[in-house]
């Protein structure tokens, strides 16, 4: 994994980090890192239902029907 070392962090932001870190129960390093994967990454990655959707968006489905097959599925036979 790497590391960033940062340096020159002014003492309010310290203080402020270590007690927003006892406050969630973990050490300031830990919370630092949830802080930068907070910041830097997707806060939801699309579904695949949503990436359907998209897919489908403005075309015409009113006369589509799509029922499901009740039918039970056979078990497989392996002889």
């Amino acid at each position: 994994m790497a590391q960033i070392v940062v340096r020159q962090i002014p003492e309010e932001v310290h203080r402020a980090l270590k007690a927003q870190a006892a406050a969630h129960g973990r050490s300031a390093e830990a919370e630092l890192r949830e802080i930068i994967a907070r910041a830097v990454l997707p806060q939801s990655r699309p579904r695949a239902g949503d990436l359907m959707r998209s897919i489908w968006s403005g075309a015409e489905t009113d006369d589509l029907s799509v029922e499901r097959d009740r039918t039970p599925a056979k078990p497989a036979g392996f002889e």
